[in-house]
């Protein structure tokens, strides 16, 4: 039986008529797992999605995510995920800037994205030339940072409370220990070069073990051990000893041994 999902298929020679459609916009197409990737120029992004959309057939706007790289000159990429209703395709076009270069804005191409480019302003801090409402769009008023960037402390800058004094909500300085700030990019695959706190013990082999002794066992030798009183010595004593014979009456009844109704 087939499976009720359609398997996903790149159309045959789609790559080449993208590329063609951008021309020296294009920068590199990227191939892999059944996915497009074309990074373009950062100037001639708009251009570029014209061309896909009007051209290209990729009439939606389906995503635009962020992605920080802090170790390269230009750390950010900005990658826009479009959709192709009548070839039943899916595409990913991405650019790359700083701090401090504004990408060119798609809204006036699709309006929704000027929520997207908000939630990627906010949470990496690229500028978008273009959008007429940049604004921070999931964190709080006044807040500073920007949370999704690989630097940025896990404990964050400032925390937010009640004042029962003030009758508000104040913004503090974070007054937890701050270990987070210096953020390692480390694989954790590789392994840290330094001894982390806790570690220590851990640097000098231990002495092997040595084997356990032969578990002695427990008894009672004298009346002490048993941890009991007198009167529980005492009793434990006279079960000991040899016990007095019972009555003949007890234990002979059949020989002769006197009835109550003999007596009466």
């Amino acid at each position: 039986m087939a499976h009720s999902a359609p398997k996903i298929v790149n159309p045959q020679g789609i790559a080449e008529e993208i590329g063609a459609l951008l021309g020296s916009m294009l920068i590199e197409t990227v191939d892999h797992a059944d996915e497009l990737t074309f990074t373009v120029v950062r100037d001639d992004l708009a251009n570029a999605m014209v061309a896909l959309r009007d051209m290209g057939h990729y009439q939606q706007l389906m995503e635009i995510a962020g992605v920080d790289y802090p170790e390269r000159p230009e750390r950010f990429e900005v990658a826009y995920h479009l959709l192709s209703v009548t070839r039943n395709h899916r595409v990913r076009v991405k650019v790359s800037t700083d701090e401090d270069t504004p990408v060119p804005t798609v809204t006036h191409l699709w309006p929704v994205a000027g929520w997207l480019e908000r939630e990627v302003f906010d949470m990496y801090g690229v500028v978008f030339d273009g959008n007429t409402d940049l604004r921070r769009i999931l964190t709080d008023y006044g807040f500073k940072g920007h949370p999704q960037r690989k630097d940025f402390p896990l404990t964050g800058y400032v925390e937010l409370r009640y004042s029962e004094e003030d009758k508000r909500v104040v913004y503090e300085p974070v007054k937890l220990a701050q270990d987070f700030r210096s953020f390692d990019f480390m694989s954790p695959w590789e392994g840290a070069q330094y001894v982390l706190p806790g570690d220590e013990k851990a640097a000098a082999p231990a002495a092997p073990a040595a084997p356990a002794a032969a578990p002695t066992p427990k008894a009672t030798e004298s009346k002490a051990d048993t941890g009991a009183g007198d009167a529980a010595n005492k009793k434990a004593e006279d079960k000991s000893g040899d016990a007095p014979a019972k009555p003949a009456a007890a234990t002979d009844e059949g020989k002769g041994a006197a009835k109550p109704e003999d007596k009466a």
